[in-house]
This record gives structure tokens, C-alpha cells and sequence, in this order.
């Protein structure tokens, strides 16, 4: 019962994880600078890897199950940071931006301490998140004003 209780939290840990880096990697150099500013007193780090820009190929699949092929390149910028404390921290991010790279992998890595969970959920993951949904919400209301319903009169008995 207790492996299973462990194996629970360790799965919630990991989609917190996951969901951190996705929202890091669109997070917009603005963002992550007046997280940065706020952050007091700010934590010592060292780097890891990076930061360092560098091409990964884009690979698609036709239909979403068809075959993979190679789509093209597309240029990212990648860092590894441990903070003083021990946390290690990666970030991803397309574009050339290294100072991205490297605030979003600290942030990370923060995220990680004692209370730096709840610092960078509510200074960046929730306000990304809220401006991504904003963004897709915007783009799908202009997506739905251009709709064109089709459909077919009949003209009399043939």
C-alpha cells in the first residue's frame, strides 16, 4: 500500500514537472524577468550546460498516426543550472534567446526548493497559463468570425 502511495505522488510529481517545462518553454522574455526582479533574495547558481543554441530536427506524422518523417530543423536554446542548494534545473526553448534559456532553467530549478513551488506558480506558471489561454481563446474567436455556414436550396420538385 505504501509503495503504492509513493508511486502516486512520484507520477504527480513528474506531471508537475512536465507542465512547468512546457510553460517555461512559452514563456515570453518579459515574463521571466519580472519573475526574476520579484524574486528576493535571489538564489545562487552555477551552470550546468549552456546556455547554448542549436538545431533538433522537427519530425511530423500525416494525420497524427501515419509514419514519422522529418519535417525540418528548428533552432533551440537549451540550459542546465544547479542552484547552491543542490536543484537542478533544464530548460528548452525555441529560438536564440540563451538568457531565456537560462532564467527559465533557474526558475526551474527554484521551483524545486522549499516554497519556490509556490513562488513560481503564482509569478509565472498560472499568469503564462492565463495568457495562453487568452491567446487561443482571442485566436479562435477571429477563426469563427470568418465561418462561412454552407448549405443547399431546393428548388421545386425535380
Amino acid at each position: 500500500m505504501e509503495a503504492v502511495k509513493q508511486s502516486a505522488a512520484q507520477g504527480e510529481a513528474q506531471e508537475r514537472a512536465k507542465r512547468a517545462a512546457a510553460l517555461l518553454a512559452r514563456a515570453l522574455p518579459q515574463e521571466l524577468n519580472a519573475a526574476w526582479a520579484a524574486l528576493e533574495p535571489k538564489p545562487d547558481w552555477q551552470a550546468l550546460r549552456g546556455p547554448e543554441t542549436g538545431l533538433v530536427m522537427v519530425r511530423g506524422r500525416i494525420g497524427g498516426g501515419g509514419a514519422p518523417f522529418n519535417l525540418g530543423e528548428a533552432t533551440v536554446s537549451r540550459a542546465t543550472v544547479r542552484l547552491a542548494s543542490g536543484a537542478v534545473g533544464h530548460s528548452h526553448a525555441l529560438g536564440t534567446d540563451r538568457e531565456k534559456a537560462r532564467l527559465a532553467a533557474t526558475f526551474d530549478a527554484y521551483r524545486q526548493e522549499p516554497g519556490g513551488e509556490g513562488f513560481v506558480e503564482a509569478h509565472l506558471l498560472t499568469p503564462i497559463e492565463a495568457r495562453i489561454h487568452a491567446e487561443d481563446r482571442q485566436a479562435a474567436e477571429e477563426t469563427a468570425a470568418t465561418r462561412v455556414e454552407f448549405f443547399t436550396m431546393v428548388r421545386g420538385e425535380d
